[in-house]
C-alpha cells in the first residue's frame, strides 16, 4: 500500500512540476517583455569631458562638454543654468557665423560633443570672472531626460584636444 501512495505522489508530482516550470518561465518572460515594452528606447545619458577656458574677459566665456546617449532613443538638450552667468545659452557655429540655438539633438546610440569651433555653450553677464582651479556647477535641462548637475573645472588652457 505505501508503494502506491508514493507512486500516486511521484505521478502527481511529475504532472505538475512542468507546469510549474512552464508558469515560471512564463512569469520571467512576461517581466522582461514588460520592462523592454515600457522603456524600449528610453535615453541613457552622460556628461564627460567637460571644462571651461579661463575667460580673458570679465563678462563673458565659453564652456565645452560632451553629451553620451547609450539609450535607444535621442533627447534634447533644451538649457544650461549656471549660478556663473544668468545669460547661457547653445550655439552652432556655421562657417565663421556663431548662431543661437534652442535645442540641440542628443542621437540616440550617439554623442552631442560641444567643442571649441563647433557647438558650444556661450555665459555671458558673469557673476565674477572664474580662475583656473576653481570648479563651476552647472545644470544640464533636457526635453525629456531628469536634469544632470556637473561641475566644470575653469582651466588657463585656451586649447584642448577633443575627446
Amino acid at each position: 500500500m505505501r508503494a502506491k501512495k508514493m507512486n500516486k505522489v511521484t505521478t502527481a508530482t511529475a504532472a505538475v512540476l512542468p507546469l510549474v516550470v512552464a508558469g515560471g518561465l512564463l512569469l520571467v518572460t512576461g517581466c522582461q517583455s514588460e520592462k523592454n515594452a515600457l522603456s524600449p528606447g528610453k535615453p541613457d545619458l552622460s556628461v564627460s569631458g567637460a571644462y571651461l577656458p579661463q575667460p580673458a574677459m570679465a563678462d563673458m566665456a565659453a564652456a565645452y562638454f560632451t553629451v553620451t546617449n547609450n539609450g535607444g532613443e535621442a533627447d534634447r538638450l533644451t538649457k544650461v543654468t549656471t549660478p556663473l552667468s544668468a545669460d547661457a545659452t547653445l550655439h552652432t557655429t556655421e562657417g565663421s557665423q556663431m548662431k543661437h540655438a534652442a535645442e540641440l539633438e542628443v542621437p540616440a546610440k550617439g554623442k552631442l560633443s560641444l567643442a571649441r569651433g563647433g557647438t558650444h555653450l556661450m555665459l555671458g553677464k558673469l557673476s565674477h570672472k572664474p580662475k583656473t582651479g576653481e570648479k563651476i556647477e552647472f545644470t544640464l535641462h533636457f526635453a525629456t531626460s531628469a536634469p544632470i548637475k556637473i561641475k566644470v573645472p575653469v582651466e588657463s588652457t585656451t586649447f584642448r584636444p577633443q575627446d
